[in-house]
């Protein structure tokens, strides 16, 4: 393939990437109160917190104000040793439950055996199962359970807008969201129906109490580092119905602290998110550094070098770059990441890269850990 041929397939590459990314404008839907019946079921919101003294009691005063009619708040102390028990122990409501984490049997992850433990102990219709490092607006579960009902699903899944504060976060973590709005054509997928398709976050996952049951819930994904894709795959298999929506304005998070946190977290979940098949994730993160960084390089080869590169091949490469920066400006504006984080968006892809390098090393020769717990080469995971 010739140079301007080349060029010319990267701006149709990333221009079917923006009709993907404009599409989501409309079919990612925002989190919002929906018309409900006159009743809602009864609710348990699930908390798994282990060493969370930093977030714990935010996020539980959050989820304490919600103006749902009937709920529960489970928190379950997973065996933490820093303050997040004393913090529990100092907070009352009655609705609030606090439970100590039972010992972790083998083969099974820290959060799923938590979660298992606290959805056996709910009492709810729904279980709203979510994050220690979240905040949830008053109305968050009223108009999640709402949708819930209104569209009868068994399954519903939230994207909360990220809180960034360190500049290690800005350039991480906007890359979650990006590759959400610009590769997922939620709409399409939802409506084709098929498991390979669906998606989730683990951070808000909510679940009729029978399709919760009918799946196998956590013990169907104990081993497993992606319970929330393996557990919405189970529901759409079922036909029991999914959504995912944009919590933007809901419900909020502030994942990590540092780039050094960050940079852990994304090698926790990056590789096992392409289900460990090394070549299909490394033909995607190697083309994706390529179409973000080679239009820019041949755009300012040309303007630098006359004669050495093309016209028309400078032509498509202005053309790629223009798409790619809006494309993550479509993405920022939407989830409210600083529109300056445009100018630098290539950055987040060449240390997200590197990142996806280190996920991989870190399964192959099992040296990651999360919360203090060592992460095995390839976790156990069950089939959808």
């Amino acid at each position: 393939m010739t140079l301007v041929g080349h060029e010319a397939s990267v701006a149709v590459f990333l221009a079917a990437l923006l009709v993907i990314s404009l599409s989501n404008l409309w079919g990612f839907r925002r989190l919002r109160r929906a018309r409900i019946t006159p009743t809602l079921p009864r609710a348990s919101i699930l908390v798994p917190a282990r060493n969370e003294e930093k977030n714990i009691g935010a996020c539980v005063a959050s989820l304490l104000s919600q103006d749902y009619p009937e709920f529960e708040v489970l928190v379950l102390d997973d065996n933490s040793d820093d303050g997040t028990a004393t913090i529990l122990a100092g907070l009352a409501a009655p609705c609030l439950r606090v439970l100590r984490g039972a010992p972790l049997p083998p083969g099974w992850l820290g959060k799923n055996w938590a979660c298992h433990q606290l959805a056996s102990a709910a009492s709810g219709d729904v279980l709203l199962f979510t994050d220690a490092d979240t905040r949830h607006h008053a109305e968050a579960l009223s108009a999640a359970v709402s949708v819930l009902e209104r569209d009868r699903l068994g399954f519903l899944s939230v994207l909360p807008e990220q809180s960034l504060g360190s500049w290690g976060e800005r350039l991480i973590v906007p890359m979650l969201a990006w590759s959400q709005q610009t590769f997922y054509p939620i709409a399409l997928f939802r409506r084709i129906g098929h498991p390979a398709l669906t998606t989730a976050v683990g951070q808000y996952m909510l679940f009729r109490r029978s399709a919760y049951d009918a799946v196998g819930g956590f013990a169907r994904v104990k081993g497993s580092v992606l319970d929330d894709c393996d557990l919405v795959r189970a529901v759409a298999k079922a036909r029991l119905g999914w959504t995912l929506l944009d919590g933007t304005g809901r419900v909020t998070t502030r994942m990590y602290s540092s780039f050094r946190d960050a940079a852990r977290g994304f090698s926790k979940n990056l590789f096992a998110r392409f289900r460990y098949n090394l070549l299909g994730f490394a033909f995607v993160w190697m083309w994706l550094l390529w179409v973000t960084w080679q239009p820019p390089i041949l755009l300012a080869m040309w303007a630098c070098a006359p004669g050495r590169v093309p016209d028309p091949a400078a032509a498509y490469a202005g053309a790629a770059t223009a798409t790619t920066l809006l494309l993550w400006l479509t993405s920022d504006a939407r989830f409210r990441v600083r529109l300056d984080h445009v100018l630098y968006a290539p950055l987040t892809v060449l240390l997200t890269f590197a990142i996806a390098v280190r996920s991989v090393a870190w399964r192959l020769l099992g040296r990651g850990t999360w919360k203090d717990r060592p992460l095995p080469p390839r976790e156990g995971r069950s089939e959808p």
